[in-house]
Parts: structure tokens; C-alpha cells; sequence
């Protein structure tokens, strides 16, 4: 009973002591915990005569409860502390100015690709995409270019080893979509497309091409006319006119390059389009045969065309940008303005 009377008086002068949550575990772990003094006086009531163990174990339990009674209120109390000096730390000033936020902007490559897929989705086309490391046969073989066409060239090219290579355009994807799909086929593919260039105001060894393919029964150069007409109404000016110039890709026989009316001057003729009044934007074709037999497909029964456009390009026409390195510089301040 005096050990108990002790426990009792200890217990309340440690907790008048405590000021941490730390001071506080350790308390209940001295005594309340499975090796306090308190619970070794329990487990002895059975070496008692059952008069004393009664009487003993009566206040060992009055003891425990008025502890633990006591602990939970300090423990209260030392939670209730903490939480006040917490709002105290980090009591904010609801009339104090926010921080103002700079948003992000679309790139302008990024803006002029969704856009120019936008129009040609609008008009049934589905995107097509292929890997950026091809094959010789897909980049070159498969498209009709022999292995005497200087762009197998390793001055043209980024060879890998001798039959892998960085795409030098999006044009692979063609054959793939036609060993992959059943005509008719309506597909534009957008990609990055890499060649051998000296970085300079209109030059980057990597650039990104958007390329179209049409192929079925009855196809003819009147649907591609007609096609890209369309297609620079839409995106440049409903006032835009188109011409074609014979041109020779060797993947598309006939083949042309398209010009458009310049949309800064209307046609009469300005620095942008050099006093021409027209803007060269893509080249053109009806799709060869050889690359049509390349797409395991019966050249007697389908046709097709295919057009390839430069996405650098027509963002630097279209935003008056002059020189192709400040799409890669990751300048905010010319990302910005596109807002």
C-alpha cells in the first residue's frame, strides 16, 4: 500500500513537469506501460492472502484509473498547446495579395500541327503513326528512291548501321499503312523527321513533316487538287488561291509542288513571298505504282495520292517567325507570345 501511495505521488509531480509530447510517452510508458511498477504490484497480488489481495488489487486499480485519467488530461491539454502555437506559425493574412501564377502556352509547332490535323480530320482523314527509326526498305527501298538516290547519301543521313536510320521523313509511313489497312485509306501521319543539316536561320537536322495519303478506286490528280485547295482555304484564307508546278519526287508519278497566294499581301507581291505574290508549302503526287506494289495492293485497281508538307515551314510563314532555331531554344519569352 505504501509503494502504491508512492507511485501515486511520483505519477502527479512528473506530470505537473511535462511540457512535450516526448516527456509525455515517456511517462506512460513509466507508468503505465507493461514494466511499470504499478503493473509489477498486480501481477504479485496472487502471493497474497485473499483479504489483502482484495484490498491491495481494490487500490492498485483506483490508482491506475486516476493516472491514466490524469495522463489523458495532460496529454489533452499539451495537444490542445500545440495546435495553438501550429495556428500561431502559420496564421495566414486572408487580405494579403496572391501570388500571380505565369501560364504556360501551347508551342507554336504543336498549335500549327493540331491545326492543320483538325482540317484534314474534319474532312475523313484518320492519323497515322510510324517509329522514328525505320528501316532502308521503308525509308528508302519501299519508296520507289534507288540505291544510287543521293539522299541514301550518309552526308543526307543518320545512319544507325547499315539497314537502320532516323526517318528523313513521314513518307515510310505510307507503305506501312498500306501493308497494314485495306483501301480506301485516308491518313495523315505528323512526325519528327531527322537529315543532316547545319543548324542555320532555315535549317535543323531535326523537323517535323505532316504527311497525307489517299489511296482507292477511281483516285485521280483532280481529288488531290481539289484536296489541298480545300485544305489552303481553311487554313490560311477563305480568299487563298493554289497552283501547281511539275515537280519529280520518286515516290509519286506525276508529281508537283503547290503553291499558295501569299497571305500577307494578297498576291501583289511583299518580302514574305519575295515579290512573287505566291508561297511554295508542299510537294504532291499521285502515288507510284512501285510503292503501291510495295503495299502488297493491285495497281490496276487502286490509285492514290500523297502530299508532304514541312510544319516549320508553314509556322514560320504563318507567324512571321525568321529564323527555325527559336522553336528548339525553349525561350519562354518567344514561347509567350503564343499565348
Amino acid at each position: 500500500m505504501q509503494q502504491l501511495d508512492n507511485i501515486l505521488k511520483e505519477a502527479r509531480e512528473r506530470l505537473d513537469a511535462i511540457t512535450t509530447a516526448a516527456e509525455a510517452e515517456e511517462f506512460r510508458i513509466r507508468f503505465l506501460g507493461k514494466k511499470s511498477p504499478l503493473t509489477e504490484i498486480l501481477r504479485t497480488l496472487g502471493s497474497l492472502s485473499p483479504e489483502e489481495r482484495k484490498e491491495v488489487g481494490m487500490q492498485a486499480n483506483k490508482a491506475r484509473k486516476e493516472i491514466e485519467t490524469l495522463f489523458e488530461e495532460k496529454n489533452a491539454s499539451l495537444k490542445a498547446a500545440q495546435k495553438q502555437l501550429l495556428a500561431q506559425k502559420e496564421r495566414i493574412d486572408v487580405t494579403e495579395p496572391g501570388v500571380r501564377h505565369s501560364l504556360g502556352a501551347r508551342h507554336p509547332l504543336t498549335v500549327t500541327i493540331q491545326e492543320i490535323s483538325r482540317i484534314f480530320m474534319s474532312m475523313g482523314y484518320q492519323i497515322a503513326e510510324g517509329p522514328e527509326v525505320e528501316t532502308v526498305f521503308y525509308n528508302f527501298d519501299a519508296l520507289n528512291a534507288g540505291p544510287n538516290h543521293p539522299a541514301r547519301d550518309w552526308t543526307d543521313t543518320f545512319y544507325i548501321s547499315d539497314d537502320i536510320l532516323l526517318r528523313t521523313q513521314t513518307s515510310p509511313v505510307q507503305v506501312r499503312t498500306l501493308q497494314a489497312q485495306e483501301p480506301p485509306i485516308r491518313v495523315i501521319s505528323p512526325g519528327r523527321c531527322f537529315r543532316c543539316d547545319t543548324p542555320d536561320a532555315t535549317h535543323s537536322p531535326m523537323f517535323h513533316q505532316i504527311e497525307g495519303l489517299v489511296v482507292g478506286e477511281g483516285i485521280t490528280m483532280a481529288d488531290l487538287k481539289g484536296t489541298l485547295d480545300t485544305f489552303a482555304k481553311e487554313f490560311f484564307s477563305k480568299d487563298a488561291k493554289t497552283k501547281f508546278r511539275p515537280h519529280h519526287f520518286p515516290f509519286t508519278e506525276p508529281s508537283a509542288e503547290m503553291d499558295v497566294s501569299c497571305f500577307k499581301c494578297g498576291g501583289k507581291g511583299c518580302r514574305v513571298c519575295k515579290g512573287s505574290g505566291w508561297i511554295e508549302i508542299l510537294g504532291c503526287g499521285m502515288v507510284h505504282p512501285n510503292v503501291l506494289k510495295a503495299g502488297n495492293l493491285d495497281t490496276e485497281k487502286y490509285t492514290g495520292f500523297a502530299f508532304g508538307m514541312g510544319v516549320e515551314r508553314i509556322a514560320m510563314l504563318r507567324y512571321g517567325v525568321e529564323d527555325i532555331r527559336l522553336f528548339y531554344e525553349n525561350d519562354m519569352r518567344f514561347i509567350d507570345q503564343f499565348k
